[in-house]
């Protein structure tokens, strides 16, 4: 069975989002804006992109272990 907050949450947040939101969102966006005002993260520029040359991957033959990041492993561990 399931409990009424996990039926009700999704419900409202659905009607809000459809219905609500575009009624509302014009009014409230001034304020929003004010207290939320973070510019956008912009990507920075790769080797690739201002040498137009590929980067080189250098693994040192672990296969988890690659230029410094971990990779997550699909296999389960016993």
């Amino acid at each position: 069975m399931v409990c009424i907050p996990c039926i009700v949450i999704p419900i409202l947040l659905w009607v809000y989002k459809r219905f609500l939101e575009p009624i509302v969102y014009p009014f409230i966006s001034p304020f929003i804006s004010r207290f939320w005002n973070k510019p956008a993260v912009q990507e920075t520029g790769t080797n690739e992109t201002k040498t137009n040359q590929p980067i080189k991957n250098e693994c040192n033959g672990k296969a988890d272990l690659c230029n410094g990041t971990t990779a997550v492993s699909d296999k389960k561990k016993d």
